[in-house]
């Protein structure tokens, strides 16, 4: 059976290739994933939608994974996100501007399949980026 942090970087890197189908074969049966405003979506179709939604939003989208950490079943990624806004970002239409945000993922993995993901990133850092938002203070 495969480690916890290589089921972990094999789901990103699916994200990477745009291999959906490889994506959702790591996804267990009961996977639930926690978006970074705090609310939980049941089901690997769900799963499935965020990561496309963001593939789409960022056509050329790329996640360098700088390191993995490991403890028990649960994998910690942390990660840099890299892309040009080429698509609909949850309404937003494309501004052809480019984001780095910091992403920290992370997966408990059940079965050797990815049973529950959460993921924490600074959405205002990115919705600033592509100018949807002006952050509090007026920087950028």
């Amino acid at each position: 059976m495969a480690k916890v942090n290589e089921i972990h970087r094999e789901m990103l890197e699916a994200w990477n290739r745009r291999d959906f189908a490889t994506m959702r074969g790591l996804l267990h049966p009961q996977y639930a994933y926690q978006g970074p405003d705090g609310k939980e979506a049941a089901g690997p179709e769900t799963g499935l939608a965020i990561a496309q939604m963001y593939a789409n939003a960022f056509p050329d989208g790329r996640l360098e994974i700088e390191r993995v950490h490991v403890a028990g079943e649960t994998s910690i990624a942390e990660v840099v996100a890299r892309g040009k806004h080429g698509g609909d970002l949850m309404g937003i239409a494309a501004t052809g501007k480019d984001i780095e945000i910091r992403i920290c993922n992370v997966v408990e993995v059940r079965d050797g399949k990815v049973y529950r993901e959460r993921e924490y990133m600074d959405l205002m850092t990115m919705l600033a980026q592509i100018g949807a938002v002006t952050p509090p203070g007026g920087g950028s």
